[in-house]
């Protein structure tokens, strides 16, 4: 990997976290990603799972994790199956994890190598009464691929069939949305990569250069600073193109006097960042477009203040909706009529606001979190409203990352990003 290893004592932590949140006497166990086929001999990069990293810190395929605290003997509580390395895999794959190394990365003594898993796994049903399996319970989960560990939830299922069976994933949507030190100082080294790339855009960015030269931009100032790359999909929508809130073709040229919408951020040691700026493509917003970037920044900063403890996520959404109805009605978009007469079940505002305010953020991009839950401190989220106008050739989005406090208004890691619109135009100048 090319981050710096993290120190085991957070993987630590965080396994004792979840164990005791466990039933009596009752196991968990944990599977790595596929590393998924495209054709031939090809593959994907592999991205590791992400609750097997938040347990253990192994950033390897084809490892298991298992957690019995109640278990017997005290070298049976964790322990990781390793794919067992070779002089032969280290010539043709390079370095894999010794059990030596795997201790350093994960704080877990007890290893074993991959193929004694399934008799290890039968010792360790003979004591437990319970096993926990982790299913995707993501709010936008969609899966249609099957999964390692769902093709091990099958297996194990036929095999124990005696045995009561506990889901992780309720467990690990409360502890990963509130993160521990470590993790936020790995977010913000994640922000801060994001900074680099988008301050080097704003020397890079001129009339007539094409979306994809942007994104090569981006990528290069990430990976010089030890990302693997993008948190998620890059958006470099210009013109029009910012109307479509998911535009990931990349393949168009910016037009001098178009403003260009960046969605893109980048990844540091599995965490993500997620930015969203909007930039004119000669150096300067007209009146127009000032006015809106400008609205949308208000409502950015209003919203942003009503992140603290005890906020309902769904309530929190309202409130916004007020604030970009009031500013709306500012520009002209909408009147007052369309308010009085809106439909509750989508307002007015809609037409130009039409996505969610927050998420979640952390070890993925769209983070572990329970809405109907309140807010805690140290949960990060993301703050993105945007005014998206098709008949003026333009949208504007603008987001940055914060970490809800125990008092006051939440610690915003994207505070050194450059946001101001006189600010953008300045540097884009200089």
């Amino acid at each position: 990997m090319k981050y710096h290893q993290i120190n085991s004592a957070l993987f630590v932590k965080n396994r004792k976290k979840f164990t005791a949140e466990m039933k009596p006497n009752s196991v968990a166990v944990f599977n790595s990603n596929d590393i998924y086929p495209v054709s031939a001999d090809s593959t994907l990069p592999f991205a590791q799972h992400r609750d097997i990293f938040y347990l253990s810190g192994v950033d390897q395929e084809e490892s298991i994790l298992l957690l019995f605290p109640d278990a017997p003997y005290e070298h049976q509580k964790e322990i990781l199956f390793l794919k067992e390395t070779s002089e032969h895999i280290a010539i043709w794959e390079g370095e894999k994890l010794t059990k030596e190394r795997a201790f350093q990365v994960s704080g877990i003594r007890t290893v074993y190598w991959l193929q004694d898993f399934h008799k290890i796994l039968n010792e360790m049903m003979t004591y437990a009464d319970t096993m926990y399996i982790n299913t995707n319970e993501h709010y936008r989960a969609t899966v249609e691929t099957e999964t390692r560990e769902a093709r091990f939830v099958k297996w194990w299922k036929e095999h124990y069939p005696a045995h009561n069976v506990a889901k992780s994933n309720p467990i690990l949507q409360r502890l990963r949305s509130v993160k521990e030190s470590e993790e936020l100082d790995l977010i913000q080294q994640a922000c801060d990569i994001t900074e680099k790339g988008f301050r080097r855009l704003l020397s890079f960015v001129k009339p007539n250069v094409t979306e994809y030269e942007i994104e090569a931009e981006l990528i290069h100032e990430f990976i010089r600073n030890r990302s693997k790359g993008f948190a998620y999909t890059p958006i470099i929508a210009s013109g029009n193109n910012a109307n479509v809130l998911h535009y990931i073709e990349n393949n168009q040229q910016c037009k001098e006097g178009d403003l260009i919408l960046l969605d893109v951020a980048a990844e540091y040691a599995n965490y993500s960042s997620d930015l969203s700026r909007t930039i004119p493509v000669s150096g300067r917003y007209n009146e127009r477009q000032k006015a809106v970037y400008n609205a949308v920044l208000r409502v950015k900063n209003e919203a942003t203040k009503m992140l603290t403890p005890g906020t309902l996520w769904k309530q929190y959404h309202v409130e916004v909706g007020k604030v970009m109805t009031s500013e709306l009605l500012g520009l002209g978009l909408i009147d007052k009529a369309d308010v009085q007469n809106e439909n509750p079940e989508w307002p007015a505002y809609k037409k130009y606001f039409m996505h969610g305010t927050s998420h979640h953020m952390g070890l993925d991009t769209h983070d572990y979190g329970l809405l109907h839950e309140p807010m805690k401190a140290n949960m990060v989220f993301t703050v993105e409203p945007g005014i998206y106008i098709p008949a003026e050739g333009f949208g504007i989005r603008l987001e940055d990352n914060v970490v809800i406090q125990e008092k006051g208004e939440p610690f915003n890691l994207m505070r050194n990003i450059p946001i101001e619109a006189d600010e953008i135009e300045s540097l884009m100048n200089e």
